[in-house]
């Protein structure tokens, strides 16, 4: 799959009180996580994020607590992808179940506002902006299947669907 979109761009150790703050935490609903998404990291990012615009960061993002509601988040803010230096474990798992694609890349020529295009398959990762090519770290199969059928619940369905899990 090829993603195109904008660049938002954090710094290191994002936790998920930045991400979604614990205070919104009470409502799973996807249309309200998506007004509060990165809010206490940068208060405009939900009246200006489009659809297919793309996070990048530094290391450890998604630190913090457990909580889905993080990506789900991002997600639900039209963000495909999350590309940065390093991530938390459970942040980077709990991206996956929900669909979230998550690449692990050097991201220090990528700035706010560049234009990137991201091979998911393949990991290239083109700034168009700056005309400059980064290969993200590849994606286990399994994790990729996980996004393409829209998460784990989606994956498990289509999977019982056809017959089974084994």
């Amino acid at each position: 799959m090829i993603l195109k979109g904008r660049v938002f761009k954090f710094g290191d150790n994002i936790d998920t009180d930045a991400i979604i703050p614990a205070r919104y935490l009470n409502d799973s609903n996807d249309e309200n996580l998506k007004k509060h998404c990165m809010e206490d990291a940068d208060p405009a990012f939900s009246s200006n994020v489009s659809k297919g615009d793309i996070i990048v960061a530094g290391n450890n993002f998604g630190c913090g607590s457990s909580r889905e509601h993080a990506p789900r988040a991002i997600k639900a803010s039209g963000v495909p992808a999350v590309i940065a230096k390093s991530f938390a474990r459970i942040f980077y798992r709990n991206s996956f179940n929900i669909g979230l694609f998550i690449l692990e890349a050097d991201t220090n020529g990528m700035d706010n506002g560049d234009t990137l295009e991201v091979n998911t398959e393949t990991g290239a990762i083109k700034n168009l902006t700056k005309n400059t090519l980064t290969n993200a770290k590849p994606i286990p199969g399994f994790m990729a299947e996980l996004v393409s059928a829209g998460g784990l619940m989606e994956y498990a369905r289509k999977r019982v669907n056809k017959g089974g899990l084994g």
